[in-house]
């Protein structure tokens, strides 16, 4: 039974919705080290408001987003018929770094805003940290995709 092929429209769906949660994924990995900057002006209370508000949508959202952009490529592997295939140099390194990208959100971003959610400033490197390395992730992961190198 073939449920879709590159180009044809299951396929372009799933890609659609690939994209989309790497977009809802990313979205606070240029706008969270910002928002945590500038929400010192709020005082205390404002501040540590604002950070738990962006932790629990980390942890509710954007993770999630993260495991389901993975997830949806590998439907996109299986529906591409054969035209991409694991012994493929470009998508073995895209699961390598998709899984690196979980391991940042899970290990440095993530706790750094828990930590600043309750007041511990010293959260806040985690969350620099953490946004700088996904950020240098996505770009490699872009490339991959873009690129697809060992095609």
């Amino acid at each position: 039974m073939v449920l879709g092929a590159v180009g044809d429209t299951p396929y372009r769906i799933v890609l659609l919705l690939h994209i989309l949660s790497a977009l809802i994924a990313f979205a606070p990995v240029f706008t969270h080290p910002r928002l945590v900057s500038q929400t010192k002006t709020l005082g205390e209370d404002g501040h540590r408001s604002v950070v738990g508000h962006m932790m629990s949508n980390g942890r509710r959202i954007h993770g999630p987003a993260l495991i389901v952009t993975g997830l949806l490529g590998f439907i996109l592997q299986i529906l591409s018929q054969g035209a991409w295939s694991f012994r493929q140099f470009w998508l073995v390194a895209a699961v390598t770094v998709w899984v690196a990208m979980n391991g940042v959100l899970h290990t440095q971003t993530l706790p750094g805003e828990r930590l600043l959610a309750a007041g511990d400033p010293s959260g806040e490197a985690g969350v620099e940290r953490g946004g700088k390395i996904l950020s240098l992730l996505l770009l490699v992961m872009l490339f991959l995709m873009i690129f697809k190198p060992g095609l």
